[in-house]
């Protein structure tokens, strides 16, 4: 009864008493889970981003024209003189990835449910013609980049706590793809409220209605402590490791061109403490956030809240005036990260979903409309905190094909797609005759294991030139 009394006060300072309702009727054990929920919530972080996203007390930021301004992006390079310098940074890049400075950060946290598939998105079968996974088909690439450099980068996988087991038996059941250091993290969660009350909503009897934290929790999460505090943090072992810069991606887009040289040394030259990669837009609707100065300092607006004459606004040339979009590629420092966890936390942003709960008298309410706010982190919002950035420009062919439903854009399809071209293009680069439809799409699945070519340039040496591709081929 202590701690149910103990649970009680702290509740009852923050108007949530009602999560120990079901108390007397739950088991030891079930007390414990609740009890463990209950004190891993800053109520008092809870109580104001409830204020300020809930009850609207916060005022939004009037973004127009005298406000927002293009940001400069380091383009793709169109002169000789842009060329070398690619080279120059690629050097640099080159150096950092034999070295063993470089490490690799993925975001793994979510599930194929818009696919229609039950499991971590990360096991998602995508190779065109191997059917490999998300996570084989990164993870050869970080196999491959040891190869190349000489030390094999380290990755650190994101999980989140429903697929966290999940996620570490797929890898071992895989001899974790060949790779010589895997460590998984776990997400951390935020409580989600009711949307006309600012209630906690529970789950289940004794559950809370948990969510993630979005993936700006990456950086909260690296710095936490590993294995309940026996271990250290990811990042501590970073330094141990000698790790300085992260390359930071996420799970559903197999295109990343993962710890890319010349994006790191881009990133290296410019001293900076955070970059990014963008691919232009392709409409004024395209649901992507755009990379841009406000008030003169960078930022990311989601598409969402992007006013739509700011969406819509072209240049004297046509272009879109806000064009950079932002595809969740990143090269961060890990002094940086360090600094930001240490001092500053990053902003919560709500999204309004539908969570079924359970009701006052115990019954399930499964609701037709939205009902209850999520709190998520972003980690486009660590950009104004970073005293030195780069925003370096890729392309949408090469490197950006995210999978997120399961017919339609970003779908299977496209994806396979998108790859068998990418794969395509290498082989006519490398001598080959590919096939091409009238819009310039290859007519069957190809595939190109990063274990047999990491680029166009490896795969020369590799196939005898005048190689006629005719059907579905799979080289590994």
């Amino acid at each position: 009864m202590a701690l149910k009394q103990e649970l009680a006060e702290r509740l009852g300072r923050h108007g949530q008493e009602h999560l120990l309702r079901s108390w007397d009727d739950l088991d030891e054990e079930a007390r414990k889970v609740l009890a463990e929920e209950i004190e891993s919530i800053d109520f008092d972080q809870l109580d104001r981003l409830i204020a300020e996203h809930v009850r609207g007390d916060a005022a939004a930021t009037d973004l127009n024209d005298d406000l927002v301004r293009p940001i400069d992006v380091v383009r793709m390079p169109q002169t000789d003189g842009e060329r070398a310098a690619r080279r120059r940074a690629t050097e640099a890049g080159e150096e950092a990835l034999s070295a063993g400075e470089v490490g690799v950060v993925l975001v793994a946290g979510g599930s194929g449910t818009r696919l229609g598939f039950a499991g971590p998105k990360g096991t998602f079968p995508i190779g065109p013609v191997s059917s490999a996974s998300l996570f084989q088909i990164h993870a050869e690439k970080i196999v491959a980049l040891g190869s190349r450099y000489g030390k094999q980068p380290p990755l650190y996988v994101m999980t989140s706590p429903e697929n966290h087991d999940v996620t570490v038996r797929y890898f071992e059941q895989h001899d974790r793809f060949g790779l010589d250091h895997v460590r998984f993290f776990v997400q951390g969660q935020m409580p989600a409220v009711d949307l006309a009350t600012g209630k906690v909503l529970l789950a289940g009897p004794g559950r809370i209605a948990m969510s993630p934290d979005g993936h700006g929790g990456t950086l909260t999460a690296l710095a936490g402590p590993g294995d309940a505090g026996c271990t250290p943090s990811c990042l501590a072992e970073m330094g141990d490791r000698g790790v300085r810069t992260l390359f930071y991606f996420q799970v559903d887009n197999p295109m990343v061109e993962i710890a890319d040289p010349t994006f790191i040394g881009l990133h290296r030259q410019a001293e900076a403490e955070m970059s990014f990669k963008v691919v232009e837009k392709m409409t004024p609707d395209e649901k992507v956030g755009v990379v841009v100065l406000v008030d003169g300092r960078p930022q990311v607006i989601e598409y969402s809240d992007l006013p739509k004459p700011l969406a819509e606004k072209r240049g004297e040339d046509g272009q879109l005036a806000y064009w950079a979009g932002s595809i969740a590629i990143h090269a961060l420092e890990t002094a940086f990260i360090e600094r930001l966890v240490g001092v500053h936390r990053l902003p919560f942003h709500r999204a309004i979903k539908k969570v079924p709960h359970v009701g006052p008298t115990g019954e399930v309410v499964k609701p037709a409309e939205p009902n209850a706010v999520k709190f998520e982190q972003f980690i486009f919002d660590a950009l104004p905190e970073a005293s030195r950035f780069v925003v370096v420009e890729t392309e949408r062919a090469v490197e950006f094909e995210p999978l997120k439903n399961a017919v339609g854009p970003d779908s299977p399809a496209t994806v396979h797609q998108r790859m068998s071209d990418l794969f395509g293009g290498w082989l006519e680069q490398a001598g080959a005759v590919v096939p091409r439809r009238g819009d310039g799409t290859v007519p069957f699945a190809i595939e190109i294991s990063p274990l047999f070519a990491l680029d166009a340039h490896e795969l020369k040496s590799k196939i005898e030139p005048g190689l006629v591709i005719e059907r579905p081929i799979y080289l590994r």
